[in-house]
């Protein structure tokens, strides 16, 4: 009982979505502020001068598809048409190994349905050796870069051309030669990892930058405020990349603090620059990509950006969204789909026909296909193992400690005797 009656109880308030199954999706009261309203701060501009930029959304393509105001790249119609080729081939990935999944090939796969515009226009934004310490959904990286799909479907696999030799969760790529940091199943690893490696490249008097990117359920983990602490406090050549696609697996956006204020706004407290953009719109996620590259280039500091985006599909192949979110959200969601827009915006300008995009979802789609064959010619998981068991100890430390070395010598006597095959 309260020993103060004339004071009304304590409540504790539980976030709560807006829709949930059965329900009417409608996002008419998400304030979305005309596209090329945002000013474009100057590059040196210090973060204290520009905090509405935490609480705005940066747009560059209207309603009609035309590319307006301050934050318009003036990108070529090469370049655009080079980015929506690399977001349709990212989504005709995705489909092929979704449906590889389902059919027993693999054990587990994630889209990036509605984001891609996000990965593929950055990674058009950013230098190709600059060092991108990513999450799960961010596949487009390595497509918009033309690393080989096979590789990618290799890893999926876990076959015999796996160059993680089975080690990795699929969909967890790694590649030095593409720039593209080990993915961690551990939420937010990756964010200090990508300030760490900013600030030895500054360090060592490198021109190359660091970009990292997570959902926004993992900014209320501990290592998303220890890597915006370092990042201020050393003025990391960094680039945090916030992606609020409104989910985490079945928990909405309210539980990391979405009610409260937005992602973005987190880069005020550590008086870290900060920018809310339209994650949908692929020239607006090019201009701030490529407007906080400078920053971090001419040591002006770290950038954090929040995407407002929204996740069109289930967290995983083992998500079934439907279960705790209104079926409407997807073609309700005020910001559109980002290829549709892109390819808008190309039409608007003379520079593409809804014929051309057809031929081109053909042939990115055949693309796919023809590297799904190749990558199969290696194995597919659970037909066996592709890997000699004498690998699984090989790369896990630089130096193997004496107990793995024992238990590996174990584990080849007993094959041995079992008669088991290890190389």
């Amino acid at each position: 009982m309260s020993t103060r009656p004339n004071l009304p109880p304590l409540r504790l308030h539980v976030p709560e979505p807006k829709f949930r199954p059965g329900d009417e999706a409608d996002f008419g009261d998400v304030p979305i502020p005309a596209a090329g309203a945002t000013p474009r701060p100057a590059v040196d501009s210090a973060p204290a001068a520009f905090h509405d930029l935490a609480y705005g959304l940066v747009r560059v393509l209207d309603e009609k598809g035309r590319a307006v105001g301050p934050w318009d790249p003036k990108l070529s119609p090469d370049t655009l048409r080079g980015i929506l080729r690399a977001m349709a081939k990212t989504r005709a990935f995705d489909e092929r190994m979704y449906r590889a999944q389902r059919q027993g090939k693999t054990s587990f796969y994630m889209k990036c349905t509605g984001e891609e515009a996000i990965a593929c226009a950055q990674a058009y934004a950013l230098h190709r050796d600059d060092m991108c310490f990513p999450s799960y959904r961010q596949q487009g990286l390595l497509i918009a870069r033309d690393w080989p799909l096979v590789d990618m479907m290799n890893q999926i696999y876990s076959n015999k051309g796996d160059r993680l030799a089975g080690k990795q969760l699929p969909i967890m790529y790694s590649t030095r030669e593409g720039s593209f940091f080990s993915i961690s199943g551990n939420l937010a690893t990756q964010l200090p990892q990508a300030v760490g490696w900013a600030m030895a490249s500054a360090i060592k008097g490198d021109t190359r930058i660091a970009a990292t990117w997570c959902g926004e359920g993992s900014t209320a983990e501990g290592d998303f405020h220890s890597a915006c602490t370092f990042a201020s406090v050393y003025r990391a050549p960094v680039i945090i990349c916030v992606v609020n696609n409104q989910w985490a697996i079945s928990s909405f956006s309210g539980f990391a603090g979405a009610e409260a204020t937005t992602f973005a706004a987190r880069a005020i407290g550590y008086g870290i620059a900060g920018l809310r953009v339209d994650g949908n719109d692929a020239l607006a996620v090019y201009a701030a990509t490529e407007w906080a590259a400078e920053r971090a280039r001419t040591n002006q500091g770290p950038t954090l950006i929040e995407f407002f985006t929204y996740r069109a599909e289930g967290h995983s192949t083992s998500d079934d969204p439907s279960a705790y979110r209104s079926a409407q959200e997807r073609e309700k969601w005020p910001l559109g789909d980002p290829i549709s827009r892109l390819k808008q915006h190309l039409i608007a300008l003379g520079e593409w026909d809804e014929e051309r995009h057809a031929a081109m979802d053909l042939e990115v789609a055949n693309e796919v296909k023809a590297a799904q064959k190749d990558a199969e010619k290696n194995g597919i998981l659970g037909h066996g193992m592709h890997q000699p068991m004498s690998t699984m100890f090989q790369d896990v430390f630089e130096t193997m400690p004496w107990h793995l070395e024992e238990q590996r010598q174990e584990m080849l006597a007993e094959a041995k005797a079992a008669g088991i095959e290890t190389s």
